[in-house]
């Protein structure tokens, strides 16, 4: 009988054993999957809506010569 294998013992694209060379990934065609993901915009960190991107209401820099 096997023992159950840690769910961080396995590559998050294919569920296959990691290999050390490549972690947290089994394979180098894995990790390159991944990165393709990351560079072609895949994964994306939620934020607001463009529109309230908060344009125009920056302050300007201070001037150093009114110090």
């Amino acid at each position: 009988m096997s023992q159950p294998r840690p769910s961080g013992s396995v590559c998050p694209l294919c569920g296959k054993p990691r290999a050390h060379a490549y972690r947290p990934f089994c394979s180098k065609r894995c990790a390159e999957l991944d990165l393709g993901r990351w560079l072609k915009g895949g994964y994306v960190i939620p934020g607001r809506d463009s529109d309230d991107d908060g344009a125009g209401t920056a302050v300007p820099p201070a001037d150093p010569a009114n110090d």
